[in-house]
């Protein structure tokens, strides 16, 4: 098929890749977002998806949006069959979806409807799901409503940060993405619209969200900080300075104040919350790297000694 693909990020890349060494498809062009800022330079960066399009000499378009008629009638101008998105990022007008011959394709994080909008990955650990998976829909107007062509699962256990599911997503969508173009027009015939009744909307992360409130319960910011890792990070705050939380596992332990260290060893701090504990095992104090709570107990053994008390919200210190 000759297609064009859309995307921006890692999670794109992938599948970009994965066209590119397909033999039986010719990538005509890649649309991906302009070039921001990024680093502590500041300075402007490519998207990886135009990293892989630039290297292997495929045409790249950064529009800042899709509207503009030159902007569609350059797209139409490639007499595509499809267009491929994948985490591109910008909303597809009726007319762009319009363009191809066969419309567009959507690979999906989730395993729709259940997770529908910006942050499928991260809310379904936050939520405490077991499964997640990958969706190749078609396009409609909606917020990922189309209707599904195909579907591949995998298990979310206790342990499965955000990168985690990340990187298992990404091994699973290339291989149905190349499955389904494989045989388009018998899996476009046989598409299976989606049961709006079981939809959820996966709002964008807002980095508000990382401040850990201890009065929740300790299952709560387990989910919360395996949903936010790598980014944006649970963090506290302690004698006024902000801590990452990289890693915890809730813990059977004592009732105390919420925040509040209860013990300190090798294993961890086990902190009070609101129902039951949570044991910080790997910690980030500002300027230094991400540390086991062992290590960090050798310098800072005083400060992480029970009886200290984590703030509630960002900036607080104890509440």
């Amino acid at each position: 098929m000759k297609l064009l693909f859309a995307g921006t990020p890692e999670f794109a890349r992938v599948h970009l890749d994965a066209l590119l060494a397909a033999p039986e498809h010719d990538v005509l062009a890649v649309l991906t977002q302009p070039d921001r800022p990024a680093g502590r330079g500041k300075r402007l960066t490519a998207s990886p998806v135009k990293e892989s399009a630039s290297a292997a000499g495929v045409p790249v378009l950064q529009p800042p949006t899709l509207r503009d008629a030159a902007v569609q009638a350059a797209l139409a101008g490639y007499g595509a069959d499809v267009l491929v998105v994948v985490a591109y990022g910008l909303i597809l007008p009726a007319a762009v979806l319009a363009i191809p011959a066969y419309g567009c394709l959507n690979v999906h994080a989730s395993l729709l409807p259940r997770w529908r909008g910006a942050a499928p990955i991260q809310r379904a650990i936050e939520a405490g799901d077991t499964e997640s998976g990958v969706t190749i829909m078609q396009m409609d107007a909606g917020l990922d409503t189309g209707a599904m062509l195909a579907t591949a699962a995998c298990p979310i256990d206790e342990s499965t940060t955000a990168a985690d599911l990340h990187d298992r997503l990404a091994a699973l969508g290339p291989p149905l993405l190349l499955s389904v173009l494989a045989d388009l027009p018998a899996r476009q015939a046989a598409a299976q619209q989606q049961d709006d009744a079981g939809a959820s909307y996966a709002a964008k992360i807002d980095k508000a969200e990382a401040a850990l409130d201890w009065s929740l319960p300790a299952a709560q910011l387990a989910r919360r900080i395996r949903a936010f890792n790598p980014f944006p990070v649970c963090f506290t705050t302690l004698d006024g300075e902000r801590v990452k939380v990289w890693h915890a596992v809730t813990a059977a332990g004592p009732a105390g104040a919420p925040g509040t260290i209860l013990a300190s060893d090798d294993r961890g701090l086990l902190v009070a919350c609101g129902e039951g504990c949570l044991r910080l095992v790997e910690l980030q104090f500002p300027g230094g790297r991400r540390l086991p709570v062992a290590e960090l107990l050798r310098a800072r053994a005083d400060r992480l000694a029970p009886g200290a008390r984590f703030g509630t919200h960002a900036g607080t210190g104890p509440a």
